[in-house]
């Protein structure tokens, strides 16, 4: 499988931190920055990380099975929306703005966009109980998402803008 030149340094990058009976130590973010480029967890990605890392292809599909945030055959879309539901999110209002991401998107859960560049997603958790309720796109995160802020994010989605051009929402600095 062929990778920008990008991606083939950061798995460089990965595998040289590890000495080479830990090379699996470098499965994950390979999966995920792989994922980010090829668009989902292909069969052709698990094989060439495999490869790589040296483990059984099967041992990868363990670990792309396991993790959420990792997408199996299905490529999710071009900004992923990710809407916390899990208790302290839906105490202060995150399943209605899961609901309403659903209403304005035309999306349910899992679900992506005609053109590829909007996929939507209900999660369990994101580790910002304190900060709830709390979304995500790609790797931005949003905490204490008011249904007036989710409308000025997923607006400038729909309108063809990044996560970085919509402004009018702050984003947390991780």
């Amino acid at each position: 499988m062929t990778f920008s030149p990008e991606l083939e340094a950061r798995f460089e990058k990965f595998l040289a931190k590890y000495p080479a009976d830990r090379k699996r130590s470098a499965l994950i973010p390979m999966l995920i920055y792989g994922q980010d480029e090829v668009g989902s967890v292909t069969d052709e990605l698990v094989e060439e990380v495999a490869k790589r890392v040296g483990v059984k292809p099967l041992e990868v599909r363990e670990v792309a099975g396991f993790y959420s945030m990792l997408h199996v055959g299905k490529p999710m879309g071009k900004h992923h929306v990710q809407v916390c539901t899990n208790i302290s999110c839906m105490l202060v209002g995150g399943a209605e703005l899961y609901d309403q991401a659903c209403h304005k998107l035309g999306l349910g859960h899992k679900q992506v966009s005609a053109d590829g560049f909007i996929s939507l997603e209900e999660v369990e958790c994101m580790g910002a109980c304190s900060w709830a309720p709390a979304v995500q796109i790609g790797y931005d995160f949003y905490h204490q998402v008011t249904p007036a802020q989710l409308d000025k994010l997923l607006d400038g989605l729909k309108a063809g803008k990044n996560p970085d051009q919509i402004t009018e929402v702050p984003k947390v600095n991780c």
